[in-house]
């Protein structure tokens, strides 16, 4: 009668000499040991593992097993099928105990141990028998880890669903499907990145795809607003402190770098970090290491920096209020989010997940909206972004009802009003110091209209059409002016 508590094995073994040796050696242990399934052949063994998933949690080989698939091959093809299977391998080969290749082989493969068959008679044991039958109990043990383990590993990868499924980036414009092909590049890789792009864009959001998507998924991630943390705080937030290191340190307390270890930290807003402190972490990405205070030895660290800003930190190097070693040493992958202004085919598919999302939450039936109230929030600038559209919508779900009304787009724009056509950039571009007189200026503007025209025409005829020219004098006029 089968025993679920028992540790189940299936041998695979075509002499019934070496079978009836197995038995023996471990027929004292039947209260805790049970062969529930013999087999001659390899391919046989994997269609019984394959017919029963989860079931066996040792399988027993004969290294040279007759026919077909056996050895190394046989034991990687039974891992395929349940990787958390202990597999335990006997055989005749006579080994030196001194060389370690041929156990380096089946532990590769994805074996755990294995014993030579003593050649002799059918009452006597396979190999000693005490080692055998532990190697058996201990495999059991492994099985057991392996299998909570996995257990465990699914479950993250299922928090890890759920978190990138809130984490999703809604788009459907082209720069922004290129970037989240570029994440998961990225994501692969352990190199630093910088995300640049206007508040609002979504950042913090990129960084956590990033995080999620790499081999660090089931580390932390710490996100840190480098402008939010007092300058006199930053060293003991950054890299903690002992107790006792100054007064009011009554316990030990781990730094935002040590909490991230061997996970990821986002430094949002980098530019707001004083030179001293970006002096300290520049320490940090080049050695590994960190300084807490009031220790004397080094703490190394294994973390992922993704740093975020935006401010142009050229221009804050040229003003020498951040480093450009520190910003070489940050700028390895540089990601750059287009403002929503510049993606207005992403405007409606976000409206409609906020609406989806925030109507969920409120408790509230999504409300209708028409197709004239979207082309206005399309034609929007948007200068804060993606941010903004979203306390826009909240307020349109709390302003509304069934639908919303241009009443209510106003008040939920706080007064802003919006054009039913999107605003284009000046067709000219004007400079002051070009113009020093009223000659320079109308010839500026000849210049510039007639540049304006030539860019929205195909051909240069088309051009002399839209401007009244005969050809000639249109080629002439380009001439005159400069323009190629």
């Amino acid at each position: 009668m089968e025993n679920d508590n028992r540790i189940k094995i299936l041998l695979i073994e075509d002499e019934e000499f070496d079978v009836e040796r197995v038995k023996n050696t471990i027929e004292r242990f039947r209260d805790n040991i049970h062969i529930n399934q013999i087999v001659s052949s390899g391919s046989d063994a994997l269609a019984i593992l394959k017919q029963n998933p989860d079931f066996y949690n040792i399988v027993i080989m004969d290294y040279q097993i007759a026919g077909g698939l056996r050895g190394e091959a046989l034991i990687e093809k039974i891992k395929e099928i349940d990787s958390t299977i202990q597999i335990i391998v006997i055989t005749k080969l006579t080994i030196n105990i001194s060389d370690f290749n041929f156990a380096q082989k089946l532990m590769n493969a994805g074996a755990v141990w294995y014993c030579t068959k003593y050649p002799g008679n059918i009452e006597e044991y396979i190999y000693q028998p005490t080692d055998f039958v532990l190697s058996i109990f201990n495999a059991y043990e492994r099985y057991k880890l392996e299998r909570l383990r996995q257990k465990s590993n699914q479950k993250l990868e299922n928090n890890i669903k759920i978190i990138l499924r809130s984490k999703e980036i809604i788009s459907v414009s082209e720069p922004m499907e290129k970037l989240k092909d570029d994440i998961k590049k990225i994501a692969e890789s352990e190199i630093g990145v910088l995300i640049t792009g206007k508040s609002g864009t979504g950042k913090e959001l990129v960084a956590h795809n990033i995080h999620y998507r790499s081999k660090r998924k089931f580390e932390n991630f710490v996100p840190v607003n480098c402008g939010s943390i007092p300058d006199e705080l930053l060293e003991s937030e950054f890299f903690g402190y002992e107790k006792g290191a100054f007064t009011g340190a009554d316990k030990t307390k781990d730094g935002l770098f040590e909490i991230a270890n061997n996970g990821t930290i986002f430094l949002d807003e980098i530019a707001e970090l004083p030179l001293s402190a970006q002096v300290k972490l520049l320490r940090v990405i080049q050695d590994g290491e960190i300084e807490k205070i009031g220790r004397t030895k080094r703490i190394h660290v294994n973390v992922r920096i993704i740093a975020a800003t935006n401010k142009n930190l050229q221009e804050e190097i040229a003003k020498g209020s951040f480093r450009e070693d520190l910003y070489y040493r940050l700028n390895i992958i540089p990601i750059n989010i287009k403002p929503l202004r510049e993606r207005p085919d992403d405007i409606k598919i976000l409206i409609d997940h906020f609406l989806k999302v925030y109507c969920n939450d409120m408790g509230k039936i999504v409300p209708q909206i028409t197709d004239d109230i979207i082309q206005s929030l399309t034609n929007y600038d948007w200068p804060g972004n993606v941010r903004e559209l979203k306390n826009v919508v909240q307020r349109l779900i709390f302003n509304s009802e069934d639908i919303v009304t241009q009443e209510i787009l106003f008040d939920s724009m706080l007064g802003k009003k919006l054009n039913s056509v999107r605003k284009e950039e000046s067709p000219f571009s004007f400079n002051e110091k070009e113009i020093k007189s009223l000659k320079d200026m109308e010839e500026f503007f000849r210049r510039e209209y007639l540049n304006f025209v030539r860019k929205h025409s195909e051909t240069d005829s088309d051009a002399a059409g839209k401007l009244g020219l005969p050809p000639s004098n249109y080629h002439r006029l380009s001439k005159k002016l400069g323009l190629k």
